[in-house]
């Protein structure tokens, strides 16, 4: 049975997420991150101090320092959600993404199975190399199609997407290859509290609580399939103690959106909540801006695999979901104040059509 963990990636939007549902649960979770721009030791601090969590500063390519930490706290468990994840960033700087989601995975592949050779034979049957990517390697799905599942072929669009498909591939490569035991899952878009502020959700919060125009890509149409990160956190823990070796499980909230119908609900609820001190419905500080290359139409997940094996179910409704992040947002400024006044404030990049 799976108690000692290392996250990957700890410090970010779901890997914070994932820590604090393990902390609570019980299990001595070892947090590595290396603190980029997206990771935030604040977003752990409701774990911080408890006797069994700890936090290393470190890169997943620093192999030295991964196996001395898989060693000395016996983990029996890895769970990767380390990554350069923002596709308007990959577009711009590629390199940086393979580095980390390519040459980093494989350097995290080649320590754990390393020190997967070193365990007993049942503590090896045990352990578990749990690999954390994303819908995005499917590429467009059309409006008029059905659902991605787990036996779509990969299409990646972006560098981004591009880069997590490579690293999903070496990781099936290292279970086939090698035997390491490996769970992938493949999440739709995630939101709720701690969301890095440059993310379409995150963003329109901050921008309409603050009056400041609302950026939306081409006319907003594109779909995407919301998964409210507390959800997600306990579905990953599920694949990584219940899934089988080998298999993958795509995870999504069965909320499809248009990206224009998200910012027109999170108007109207903070008009709710908190009107502008002139009455403006913040509907009117939409600005639709000249959409980014390769922006794939649809995403959609099938979750009926990880339903039926897993007897996972989301417990938010995306109304529901989106109503408490709102809340949560508005209450902890101390978190995004300071990460909006520095310099990665949080802008799309797109420009002003």
């Amino acid at each position: 049975m799976i108690r000692r963990v290392l996250v990957t990636g700890g410090a970010g939007f779901i890997g914070s997420a994932v820590c604090r549902r393990l902390v609570g649960r019980g299990y001595h979770v070892v947090c590595l991150d290396k603190l980029t721009y997206a990771g935030n030791r604040a977003s752990l601090r409701d774990v911080e101090g408890e006797s069994n969590f700890c936090f290393v500063e470190a890169d997943i390519a620093d192999t030295e320092t991964v196996l001395r930490l898989l060693h000395d706290e016996q983990l029996q468990g890895i769970m990767h959600l380390a990554a350069e994840t923002h596709v308007d960033r990959s577009i711009d700087s590629p390199a940086a993404f393979v580095e980390t989601n390519v040459v980093g995975t494989v350097r995290l592949l080649d320590a754990a199975l390393a020190h997967w050779r070193t365990l007993p034979a049942r503590a090896r049957e045990h352990f578990r190399f749990h690999h954390v990517s994303t819908d995005e390697v499917f590429g467009d799905l059309p409006f008029d199609s059905g659902v991605f599942t787990e036996t779509t072929p990969y299409a990646p669009s972006s560098p981004y997407s591009a880069s997590k498909a490579a690293s999903d591939h070496f990781v099936r490569a290292w279970h086939e290859t090698y035997g390491l035991p490996v769970v992938l899952s493949n999440c739709s878009n995630n939101y709720g509290p701690w969301h890095f502020p440059e993310k379409l959700i995150p963003l329109t919060i901050l921008n309409a609580i603050e009056g400041r125009k609302l950026p939306v890509y081409g006319r907003g149409e594109n779909v995407r399939d919301w998964l409210y990160v507390d959800d997600h956190a306990e579905a990953l823990e599920q694949v990584m103690t219940e899934g089988r070796v080998g298999e993958t499980y795509l995870l999504g909230g069965r909320a499809e959106r248009t990206n224009l119908g998200v910012v027109e609900t999170i108007c109207d609820i903070l008009d709710g909540r908190t009107p502008l001190p002139d009455g403006t419905p913040r509907r009117l500080l939409i600005e639709f801006v000249t959409d980014r290359p390769g922006h794939d139409r649809r995403y959609a997940i099938d979750s009926a695999k990880a339903e039926s094996e897993l007897a996972w179910r989301r417990r938010e409704t995306f109304d529901s979901g989106l109503a408490r992040t709102i809340d949560w947002y508005l209450a902890n400024r101390w978190w995004w104040e300071p990460i909006r006044a520095s310099s990665y404030g949080g802008e799309r990049l797109g420009r002003v059509a």
